[in-house]
């Protein structure tokens, strides 16, 4: 259960009814509740994904029986906790990030929770990390996690469908951009780049996909 003194978020719902699903629904272990408090503390703390994200993405990886995972944008390593939990014994996922900065605070919580053989972290730029991967492993992982710079959003997607296995899962944060891409009169760079990919991604006839109103937004693909 969420502590009651965390920030709620999401942009979607009310605030009645995004701290039922977060306090009151979601489920979280106290070293996951640890981390997040702690990470709030943090100036850039509310990048921090929602406990309610965290649990669907565990939830998801565990659906397609995910051994091997890739994620784009690690923060603290709340979101990396939650998928390496699901992950078998022998699974494993790339965390890509570009910086130790905030990643170092999030390993001792990988150790404490018995998670951190599981996550192999690239600190590179994620382009670099997904173009090798993609140079030797391609349709070989069954998940993927993008919660990076917004305008590589596109990129990180085809790179990232390329990794994928058929029947393979891709999630993408952020992707309703606090309701901001449903608005026409919002035409700033990062707006309309999440808008068009949303609208390329359910024409995709590579994929299925749905975009569902849990925190900020999560796009669902799945790779025919």
């Amino acid at each position: 259960m969420a502590s009651p003194d965390l920030k709620v978020k999401s942009t979607i719902t009310n605030e009645q009814v995004a701290r039922y699903v977060v306090e009151k629904i979601t489920v979280e272990n106290d070293i996951e509740a640890q981390l997040r408090k702690d990470t709030t503390r943090l100036s850039q703390g509310g990048m921090i994904s929602s406990s309610d994200v965290g649990s669907f993405l565990s939830l998801m990886a565990q659906t397609v029986n995910a051994k091997k995972a890739i994620e784009v944008g690690t923060f603290t390593g709340y979101t990396a906790l939650k998928i390496a939990k699901a992950l078998p014994a022998d699974g494993k996922i790339i965390s890509c990030d570009i910086s130790t900065e905030w990643t170092d605070m999030g390993k001792p919580y990988w150790s404490a929770a018995g998670v951190d053989k599981k996550i192999d972290l690239r600190i590179a730029p994620a382009m670099e990390t997904l173009n090798s991967l993609n140079a030797t492993e391609a349709g070989t992982f069954d998940f993927a996690f993008i919660d990076a710079d917004k305008l590589n959003y596109h990129n990180y997607f085809e790179a990232c469908l390329k990794l994928l296995r058929p029947g393979g899962v891709i999630i993408l944060d952020n992707m309703l951009w606090s309701g901001d891409v449903a608005d026409n009169s919002v035409q700033d760079e990062t707006t309309v780049a999440l808008r068009n990919l949303n609208l390329k991604i359910s024409q995709d006839t590579r994929v299925d996909s749905c975009l569902l109103t849990v925190g900020d937004g999560l796009m669902f693909v799945r790779k025919k």
